[in-house]
């Protein structure tokens, strides 16, 4: 008889959650503005609300904080961190950030230039409001198939090169380079092809054109090369990253995601200009060139959790855990983004609460209804965060409008997932009775759904 499949970890330290009534849940909802933002950690039961820095470090992590440099200059844990990502990438230069946003706010000063049009695959929340807060324009060129929910293809994150050559053929001169997003959160963390790398690369070479990539889940898209694409089979992670990034130009990283530490980020690249012309915007948002606005331990952790998470066996172990929730979610008839991405499930909430119109923000209802039923916490991917287009100010409704449930990496086990799952079959029984959704009371200008301020509408 085949083993059946076991995690390739074990548990060393353990935290205590409650859980909560459902009066107290309506009652903190409430004073949250129906923004599961706003809600307070002890209110959440089993916390979906992303992975981003939520995981649990390694034995060696937490050992190699204990040994941090905290020079202001010159770290050797700074050190221990460029060798680490240019022996992973090939990229010689490294500016070290406290989290992906960051990296993407020194770098996009330096490259982003008001009216520039920059195309990319469903570029995240942060990364479209680094965009459009400097008057530009986030160009959303991801393949048509990603929108399609119930359609099984290996790689739907990938860009469309019909969409990106005809972006260059058409702007050319206002596009600073081309971003491809790894794995595509924004279209259900769904991963995209080393084929596809390189047919963006060749186009992005004819139009002369630098190639950046959103590296937060770069491990988990080569994990998906690796068991997706023909010939890769026998490539280990390592060998598959490598490849992957030979075929770009430069990178942001969130590390609070694939490099598994709770607090972390930087660029790197081949380009010296790049490196020359964003340091100084290092020195002014975030630290100096050897610490960004990172702590050494900090940065000994993030070396460590690179080298760790780019190993078959933790990202199988992960995705596995992923694919377990999917596959209780099929046993219910509960439409999500297929397949599994590699780190969450992606609800469909279009297809769920039908009778929600989308004025109405069925993906926000549907995370309000979860929380209330069983104090899980998952995030709206959908239409308010898309936000409002800034020429028109008109809601943005072209997209997926889905209930993002973030898997934080060595944190829950299989039995937490059965919870999920059989409360989100709880709301899907009474789907017909949801007939209301929510409305905006206040929001932000750009990247409102951190803050925004909701009130159920009643009819």
């Amino acid at each position: 008889m085949e083993l059946p499949f076991a995690e390739s970890w074990k548990i060393k330290m353990v935290e205590p959650i409650r859980k909560s009534t459902r009066e107290e849940r309506e009652q903190w909802i409430k004073e949250a503005n129906y923004n599961v933002f706003q809600l307070k950690a002890e209110q959440v039961y089993i916390d979906l609300i992303t992975d981003s820095g939520t995981g649990a470090m390694s034995d060696r992590q937490w050992a190699g904080m204990m040994l941090g440099d905290e020079s202001y200059a010159g770290a050797t844990s700074f050190f221990k961190l460029k060798e680490m990502i240019t022996k992973l990438t090939g990229f010689e230069y490294v500016i070290p950030t406290h989290q992906g946003r960051a990296a993407e706010n020194v770098l996009f000063s330096y490259l982003v230039k008001e009216g520039d049009i920059v195309p990319g695959n469903s570029h995240f929340d942060t990364t479209k409001g680094h965009i459009e807060g400097r008057h530009a324009i986030a160009l959303d060129c991801t393949i048509d198939e990603a929108k399609d929910t119930q359609l099984e293809i290996p790689f739907k994150g990938n860009v469309d090169p019909k969409k990106l050559e005809k972006a260059l053929a058409e702007h050319a001169d206002k596009i600073p380079f081309i971003i491809v997003t790894i794995t595509n959160n924004t279209a259900g963390g769904q991963p995209v092809s080393m084929q596809n790398l390189r047919e963006v690369r060749a186009i992005a070479d004819k139009y002369k054109k630098p190639v950046l990539f959103d590296s937060a889940r770069f491990a988990e898209n080569a994990y998906f090369i690796k068991t997706r694409e023909k010939g890769y089979e026998n490539k280990t992670i390592k060998e598959i990253v490598r490849e992957m990034f030979d075929l770009a130009d430069g990178m942001t990283m969130s590390a609070k995601k694939d490099a598994i530490v709770n607090m972390g980020g930087f660029i790197a690249t081949r380009r010296e200009d790049w490196y020359e012309g964003a340091k100084g915007y290092c020195v002014q948002f975030e630290g100096y060139l050897t610490y960004g606005g990172m702590n050494g331990r900090d940065m000994n952790a993030l070396a460590i959790g690179l080298d760790e998470n780019t190993e078959f066996d933790n990202l199988e172990t992960r995705i596995k855990q992923v694919e377990y929730l999917a596959k209780r979610l099929d046993e219910f008839g509960i439409p999500y983004q297929r397949p599994a991405g590699g780190h969450a499930i992606f609800v469909d909430a279009s297809k769920i609460l039908t009778n929600v119109p989308k004025e109405e923000f069925p993906a926000q209802t549907l995370t309000v209804e979860l929380y209330l039923e069983a104090g899980i916490r998952g995030c709206e991917i959908g239409y308010i965060l898309a936000d409002r287009d800034p020429v028109t100010r008109q809601n943005r409704f072209g997209g997926l409008d889905l209930l993002r449930l973030a898997i934080p990496r060595r944190v829950y086990t299989n039995n937490h997932m059965d919870v999920i799952a059989v409360a989100l079959k709880n709301v899907f029984d009474r789907r017909e009775q949801i007939n209301h959704g929510v409305e905006i009371v206040w929001e932000a200008p750009l990247m409102r759904h951190f803050t925004v301020k909701l009130r159920p509408i009643q009819k």
